[in-house]
């Protein structure tokens, strides 16, 4: 643990109503390999641990249910997850959600007000099909956004340069349907000068998406599904690999709720925020330790705090 860690109060005996800690986690990089999209076993071990003693643990990603479904839950139910354990998902980054214990999954809850259009998305699937089948593919499994995703196959370097192509070709096709888009710093208003979708370019990946959707709405799911058993934390960490997911510590600073944020991928800079930020070199880790292993050193750290 770190010395901020230790200081925070963080207790051995967890209450259902006011548990000393919740994780809000992003699952790309800090849970599941970027490169592999796997989930190390010692990660499942310790987030069930975490849970078996009162933690909440809610993800908050970019991914389908269905990737959380194949991908984290059954993992963790295969891994003997306690009865009575509620897991949280909050997919496509809040326009999805859905809960599950060692039964299974629950219902899958979606926002249809922020889904992409159908006939755009018929679109994107066509435009990957007959230009960039090499080195990405349609992620069919997506309910609200639409989303390509790079080859395991293929070399991250190779794909961020079609990535550029492709990003191109999906805001002109915003354009065609008529629709205001963003990417990064360029504005292609509609021509009711309104921006309602984002192109989002991840390392792995391009999400076009409801300029609505977010970490931070995430983030606001998150506390409500908490809220809805009960359960208001002491303290909340978030973690993520990217500055998008600093919104996830940013929302729920900005509503009093006290969080530090874990940044498994700090080489794109710190940024200067109110709350303490947190990479694997306040572990005593070297620099090279990002992804889903400083992913897995924090959760060791916390599920030793709390067994102290």
């Amino acid at each position: 643990m770190t010395a901020s860690e230790t200081s925070a109060g963080i207790s051995a005996a967890p209450t259902p109503s006011a548990p000393p800690l919740a994780l809000l986690l992003d699952v790309d990089g800090p849970i599941a390999s970027p490169v592999t999209r796997v989930v190390q076993d010692g990660i499942i071990a310790d987030l069930l641990a975490l849970a078996a003693v009162g933690i909440p643990v809610v993800f908050n990603t970019g991914r389908s249910d269905a990737f959380i479904r194949e991908q984290v839950m059954e993992p963790m139910i295969a891994a003997g997850m306690p009865a009575g354990t509620i897991i949280h998902a909050v997919c496509e980054k809040g326009a999805v959600w859905f809960s599950y214990t060692a039964a299974g999954p629950g219902p899958v809850h979606m926002d249809k007000e922020l889904a992409v259009p159908r006939a755009y998305g018929d679109d994107i699937r066509r435009l990957v099909a007959e230009d960039y089948s090499a080195h990405m593919f349609f992620d069919e499994t997506k309910r609200a956004m639409v989303s390509v995703e790079q080859h395991i196959a293929v070399a991250n370097s190779d794909y961020r340069a079609e990535q550029e192509l492709f990003d191109a070709d999906a805001m002109e096709l915003m354009a065609r349907h008529g629709l205001g888009v963003v990417r990064l710093d360029h504005h292609a208003p509609a021509s009711d000068d309104q921006i309602d979708y984002r192109v989002d370019p991840t390392i792995i990946s391009t999400d076009i998406e409801s300029i609505r959707l977010g970490k931070d709405l995430g983030a606001s799911r998150a506390v409500e599904l908490l809220a809805a058993q009960g359960i208001t934390p002491q303290v909340w960490r978030t973690v993520g690999d990217s500055r998008t997911d600093y919104a996830m510590a940013d929302w729920l600073h900005h509503n009093d709720h006290p969080v530090k944020h874990v940044d498994v991928r700090p080489a794109d800079g710190i940024p200067v925020k109110p709350y303490e930020v947190l990479t694997a070199a306040d572990l005593g880790l070297a620099e090279d330790v990002i992804h889903d292993d400083a992913g897995a050193a924090f959760l060791r750290s916390w599920r030793s705090a709390l067994a102290d």
